[in-house]
């Protein structure tokens, strides 16, 4: 989710070994820019300003160690712990792109009436999906691609989707 100065970018699960690694949840496609060596990162609600020492993936999930914090007796308070990335250090994105936090929450229109609202983004193997909750309270998911896509206007808080038999 993104504040006014802050984007999410992972979530700490548990420490992992003795060396001071965590494991996180990853909530970014850009995981070699924003855990770069020597970057920093924010921890926590208080925002604690973090180093990056060294990142790299493990079966999957997201290892990360804190320059200064390298014993898992140092690490240890910081399990469950939100990871953010200062919007100031991210670079935009190219138009027509957007993050998950950027789409998650707007409102769905098919056929200018409202369908419902972007729960949250999905990863897939071939392209993203939205899951979406229908105003009857069912959830369905559509593919984020442009042939599904009609319009995001996130100002007016809005995404237009195809009107398509079955699609909802």
């Amino acid at each position: 989710m993104r504040d006014m100065e802050y984007t999410l970018i992972a979530k700490i699960t548990k420490p992992f070994g003795i060396r001071g690694e965590v494991k996180a949840e990853c909530y970014t496609d850009f995981p070699e820019e924003r855990f770069k060596k020597g970057s920093k990162v924010y921890l926590g609600e208080k925002k604690i300003p973090m180093e990056v020492k060294s990142w790299h993936f493990h079966k999957g999930i997201l290892l990360l160690l804190f320059e200064g914090y390298e014993d898992i007796n140092l690490i240890e308070g910081f399990r469950d712990y939100e990871v953010y990335k200062d919007n100031a250090d991210i670079k935009p994105l190219k138009k027509g792109e957007y993050y998950f936090s950027d789409i998650e929450g707007l409102d769905v229109y098919q056929g200018g009436k409202k369908v419902g609202h972007v729960l949250r983004m999905e990863e897939g193997t071939m392209y993203n999906y939205m899951r979406i909750k229908k105003e009857d309270g069912k959830e369905v998911l559509v593919p984020f691609r442009e042939n599904f896509v009609l319009s995001v206007d996130l100002e007016a808080h809005k995404l237009e989707i195809v009107e398509l038999e079955g699609l909802l």
